[in-house]
């Protein structure tokens, strides 16, 4: 089981590149700071692995006005289908101080 489990609405973030995400639901983001504290490298991003369907992969939340988003990447959306409005099921696993590495949950070399 995953440290977190939510749902929440895929979005898309245009920068210089369009990005997407979901926002970690606002009463999970006092929680997710306070793990924050231990395990951030740095800009408050936080390392994790998330699941969503049958996809995972490893990450790192990017906190934005207050909250975390959690990107999605290009060959996440196009395996789990997924466009910009669906709204999408989350596990995040955090991991511990030393990245995920040191979590066993990275490559160890």
């Amino acid at each position: 089981m995953a440290d977190f489990e939510f749902e929440n609405e895929l979005i898309e973030w245009r920068g210089p590149a369009p990005h997407y995400f979901v926002p970690v639901p606002a009463g999970l983001c006092d929680e997710v700071r306070e793990i924050a504290r231990d395990v951030t490298y740095g800009w408050g991003m936080v390392p994790v692995v998330v699941q969503i369907g049958g996809s995972q992969w490893e990450t790192s939340l990017w906190p934005k006005d207050g909250g975390y988003l959690v990107p999605v990447r290009a060959w996440v959306r196009r395996v789990e289908s997924l466009e910009q409005g669906v709204t999408v099921s989350v596990g995040l696993d955090v991991a511990s101080r030393g990245g995920r590495e040191a979590n066993g949950q990275g490559p160890t070399s």
